[in-house]
């Protein structure tokens, strides 16, 4: 499955609307580092990627196993350091409540975390590259 996403920043702004397909979020950075504060920042994104995918893989392969969840929360956590700062690593806990055993719920929640794609990719490292750049100046 092929993703493409983009992000338009406001005209004169920090703050930007992430898309994709007909899906948009706002993204900026904190007030303190020079953004409006109005959405998620980069780092806020990567650790909700994580949640948003085990959550979804949760709920698709307790279907497949013929588990009702009633209700999961994912709680994902990390920091990013140095210059230039990067992730120092990103843990994450679950809470599901479904119609199965405990440990058939256990298992479930080993199961996701084994597959589930974003965090698999981040812990096997993929590749990032620059694309193109298009650069022009404009005047005031």
């Amino acid at each position: 499955m092929a993703f493409e996403v983009e992000t338009r920043s406001l005209q004169g702004r920090v703050t930007a609307i992430g898309s994709a397909g007909g899906h948009t979020l706002v993204i900026d950075r904190p007030e303190a580092a020079g953004g409006g504060g109005l959405g998620f920042n980069g780092g806020e994104l990567l650790h909700l990627a994580v949640a948003g995918c085990v959550s979804n893989d949760l709920f698709r392969e307790a279907l497949a196993a013929g588990i009702r969840l009633d209700s999961v929360r994912v709680r994902v956590r990390g920091e990013f350091g140095g210059d230039p700062a990067v992730s120092t690593g990103i843990r994450y806990d679950v809470e599901v409540a479904g119609d199965a055993s405990e440990a058939q719920l256990a298992a479930l929640v080993e199961r996701v975390d084994r597959i589930a794609e974003i965090p698999g990719t981040l812990r096997r490292g993929a590749a990032v590259q620059l694309g193109e750049a298009s650069v022009r100046r404009t005047t005031a």
